[in-house]
């Protein structure tokens, strides 16, 4: 039986990714893993917003992506981003091929708010035949969140929402959130290792887990399902695998009841 793990990889992150989390990827492929990274970029469009003096407009805390905001992040996701990590797990020995989402038909979606967001996507189908093929030959695609509408309008969506909905439609039996973390950390800053959707919920409302972690969290519940019953937050900057086990925070639907 083929076993698909999904990655998605922040923004930021894709810049710290060490040498042990490639060793990792490796260990993953040597046992039949067919592997498929998504990832961010919201940082790197930030500065090249910034350096072009292009003006950024938010509702609610997200940004607006205007036409010339989206051609700022289609340069920055499926042009320097992708290609760089692309070029990095190849260098890394690890075959890959960079795709936008908005390639093959892989990310279909909707406006989510067209009159406060703009060009904003959210995905309602995805196609895996082509990234399918890719993995099945060995390589790893390496997927950029944008998506194009049933008019072929190109859309900037969420990595987080992007990478779920990938690993729901590919069936993939793990999902990490490659983070800068090691994982959800308790109040005594001590990484959990095992949690429910229901014990995030309480450690959100009592202000453990806050700020950027908060997306993060919902995004990796969202991918729940009787196909991928883990979700495993991990640190890009350290081996996420070892001596077989995956490392991090394992979220799952619920705790297995021993039977005496």
């Amino acid at each position: 039986m083929t076993k698909t793990v999904v990655l998605k990889c922040g923004g930021s992150t894709v810049h710290q990714l060490s040498e042990s989390f490639f060793h990792s990827l490796k260990a993953l492929i040597e046992q039949n893993w067919q592997v498929l990274i998504v990832h961010g970029g919201g940082p790197d469009i930030t500065k090249m917003l910034q350096a072009l003096n292009i003006e950024t407009e938010f509702f609610n805390g997200q940004r607006k992506t205007t036409e010339a905001v989206l051609e700022v992040a289609e340069m920055v996701l499926a042009g320097k981003i992708n290609k760089q990590l692309s070029n990095l797990l190849q260098q890394k020995g690890l075959k890959s091929i960079g795709v936008s989402g908005s390639d093959a038909g892989l990310l279909r979606a909707d406006y989510l708010d067209k009159e406060h967001l703009g060009l904003v996507g959210k995905v309602n189908a995805v196609d895996t035949e082509a990234v399918g093929l890719l993995m099945e030959n060995g390589y790893i695609p390496v997927v950029a969140p944008l998506a194009r509408t049933i008019s072929h309008d190109t859309l900037n969506v969420n990595a987080d929402l992007a990478a779920a909905a990938i690993a729901n439609a590919v069936g993939a039996t793990k999902f990490l959130f490659v983070t800068d973390v090691p994982g959800i950390l308790d109040q005594d800053k001590q990484l959990i290792n095992e949690i429910t959707p229901f014990e995030i919920r309480s450690l959100i409302n009592s202000e453990v887990i806050t700020g950027g972690m908060i997306p993060k969290v919902q995004s990796a519940v969202a991918t729940l399902s009787d196909v991928c019953k883990e979700v495993i937050i991990v640190s890009g900057q350290e081996a996420f695998l070892e001596d077989n086990e995956f490392k991090g925070t394992k979220i799952v639907k619920e705790r297995k009841v021993l039977s005496t």
